[in-house]
């Protein structure tokens, strides 16, 4: 599996269209083809899938037990307003407006790579998010997420 990697600062035009950035696109061989597809994140950002990863997730909500309550509560918002993008001919993808009110993203975004994933950010609120963790406390969190794995990729016995 390739992961993304990078951070791009982008802008929405008055129509809540975005260019993918050519470098992001790069890493995303398929997309023109597959288009992609855009959630609501856990931290009032959005995250955008690529359409094979995104069917990863829902094979695995699958497998969920739905007799329960929690399961079908859980399935239900997290997929709730999962919308599919296309590029246009120009790049771009029409970010919908009900998700961007969610993530309070108005003109300026940030495209920020996580592992597989692409999430979308507010300009504002994700420099607001990386400030809120000092230089201290990224330490003290690397030692305590990291510290016990083997970098072979399971944790040290």
């Amino acid at each position: 599996m390739n992961f993304l990697i990078g951070e791009y600062e982008c802008k929405l035009d008055a129509k809540g269209r975005m260019v993918v950035p050519a470098a992001l696109k790069r890493q995303l061989p398929d997309v023109e083809r597959e288009g992609l597809v855009v959630n609501r994140g856990f931290d009032g950002n959005l995250v955008l899938y690529t359409r094979s990863e995104w069917n990863k997730i829902l094979a695995q909500l699958s497998r969920l037990n739905q007799f329960q309550a929690r399961n079908r509560d859980f399935i239900r918002k997290f997929t709730s307003g999962a919308t599919e993008l296309m590029l246009d001919s120009a790049g771009r993808v029409l970010l919908p407006r009900t998700l961007l009110d969610y993530a309070q993203i108005g003109s300026e975004l940030v495209l920020v790579c996580n592992l597989s994933k692409v999430e979308v950010w507010s300009k504002a609120k994700y420099e607001e998010k990386l400030n809120a963790i000092s230089e201290e406390d990224f330490s003290e969190l690397a030692e305590a997420v990291m510290g016990d794995f083997d970098m072979e990729g399971g944790l040290n016995v």
